[in-house]
């Protein structure tokens, strides 16, 4: 059965394309940059199909016969309209590896588009948000009750160029936390606290990370803070960029910033990933004080990308599931990050 990993050229996709490779999935490997793509897809062995998203018709002719498509070209902020606009209108189930809130929330927005057709929308589905999304779940599972959720993440490794370029355009604007069931606007770097995680104490800092959207359909559960581990001199730089924001969203600014990650930053070798590892932890609160907490200790942030990414689309593959929005969590389980290779979770 036909399935696409589109931007397969990528950091991530082609991570993504040589592990479905290893494992017999044969994807056909897509994207805009032919040369790249013709490359990887004769050194694996598998079809190529060369196509941009800035006109629709070419992308609903490239998904043509495809069950899926596995979306790895970001910013997604930019690029999942496109491509979830050409799913519905082609029939095919739209995947994505995005933790952008504007991602999540339009997707979201799609859901009778999604049922009326009868396609699964799942963007999220590598470390943003398998682990944290699912973690989430399982707190709210233990103490059903709860109206406050916390989840803090630990990052370690480097950054991709994707990931990096993403940071950048979230430079120009604040931070969200959920509350009473809304999305609310705050500062940069607005509050910070310590996180006991499985490792070690660290200090953590609200970053709009995708489960403030996620979590919330996920759980129900109205108040939602997520946070990041940082160095104090991290944190306070970002405090500094309040002063600047409206500079750092130009157009111009933002370009120039984003040439110097294309030309800096690689992302991990494989040295660096098998050797790094990522760490969150969780933890629910009900009105009436009682508290539910854990911890998660995961591979690599992108070595959990693929094998979580890929667990869905075979999922997807194998099975019949009814069309709409899905979280993480909603279609796989509660469970499905602890099933993945290297995933610890403790519920304290």
């Amino acid at each position: 059965m036909n399935w696409m990993i589109y931007g397969a050229n990528g950091y991530t996709g082609e991570l993504m394309a040589r592990e479905a490779a290893r494992q017999g999935l044969k994807p056909i490997l897509a994207g805009r940059n032919e040369a790249a793509i013709t490359s990887l897809a004769v050194e694996l062995g598998l079809e190529v199909r060369v196509f941009s998203l800035d006109q629709a018709a070419a992308i609903s002719q490239g998904l043509e016969g495809c069950k899926l498509v596995l979306h790895c070209a970001g910013p997604f902020s930019v690029t999942s309209e496109p491509m979830i606009a050409a799913c519905l209108a082609t029939g095919t189930h739209y995947l994505d590896i995005t933790g952008e809130i504007s991602v999540f929330q339009n997707a979201h927005e799609q859901t009778d588009k999604a049922r009326h057709t009868d396609i699964v929308l799942i963007p999220g589905v590598g470390f943003d948000v398998v682990p944290s999304d699912c973690l989430a779940a399982t707190l709210v599972e233990a103490l059903p009750a709860a109206t406050q959720l916390v989840l803090a993440v630990e990052m370690a490794g480097g950054l991709s160029p994707g990931t990096a370029k993403t940071g950048v355009e979230g430079l120009g604007s604040g931070g969200y936390v959920r509350r009473d069931g809304e999305l609310l606007e705050v500062p940069t770097a607005w509050k910070t606290r310590k996180i006991p995680f499985a490792h070690k104490e660290r200090l953590a800092v609200t970053i709009p990370w995708g489960d403030v959207y996620t979590a919330y359909v996920s759980t129900g559960v109205p108040d939602i803070e997520v946070y990041m581990s940082m160095p104090p001199s991290t944190i306070r730089n970002m405090r500094y960029t309040r002063w600047f924001q409206s500079i750092l969203g130009l157009g111009m600014v933002q370009s120039f910033i984003k040439k110097q990650i294309e030309n800096r930053v690689k992302g991990p070798d494989d040295s660096t990933r098998e050797t790094s590892h990522s760490e969150l932890w969780g933890e629910v609160t009900s009105a009436d004080g009682r508290t539910v907490s854990a911890t998660m200790t995961a591979p690599n942030g992108y070595d959990l990308t693929v094998s979580a990414g890929l667990g869905i689309v075979r999922y997807l593959l194998d099975n019949d599931v009814e069309g709409g929005y899905y979280t993480p969590s909603l279609l796989m389980g509660a469970d499905y990050a602890s099933s993945l290779p290297g995933v610890e979770l403790r519920i304290l």
